[in-house]
């Protein structure tokens, strides 16, 4: 499903859910060439500051986008802009859900402002912000 700027309306929801795993964050490491001690098993790094390893901020932002690129629009797009904030960490194995509503649709532009808001099995907010995309006419 491909959605054009005229298709979408305001108040347009979508959303994901993934469960993030180790094996997930080998494969971003190796990637980005990120091999922060914060994402491993040594517990003498990342337990001054948190319970558990944590899922790299890339990683979970990941799961912003495929709600963009399977979902709204669904289509042929790019990111403009994002603003994101982190409020809790991620860890293996938490089901994080991403929800993006639309709030703002530019036509002449074909730009599409979205909410975001991604949280945790628990209900906690996790991260919260908006992208700006550039959805391509014609879809």
């Amino acid at each position: 499903m491909s959605l054009t700027t005229s298709e979408m309306q305001i108040g347009q929801i979508a959303r994901l859910q993934r469960i993030f795993s180790e094996a997930d964050i080998q494969k971003y490491s190796e990637l980005a060439n990120d091999f922060s001690q914060m994402y491993e098993r040594n517990e003498e790094v990342w337990k001054k500051r948190f319970s558990q390893p944590i899922v790299p901020a890339l990683l979970v932002e990941g799961l912003i986008i495929q709600v963009i690129s399977e979902k709204l629009p669904g289509g042929p797009c790019v990111l403009v802009q994002k603003e994101i904030i982190y409020y809790h960490p991620v860890h293996v194995g938490d089901a994080i859900t991403a929800e993006l509503v639309i709030i703002d649709i530019n036509h002449e532009r074909n730009w599409v402002t979205q909410k975001v808001v991604c949280f945790n099995q628990q209900g906690t907010e996790v991260i919260k912000g908006q992208v700006v995309i550039y959805v391509f006419p014609g879809g």
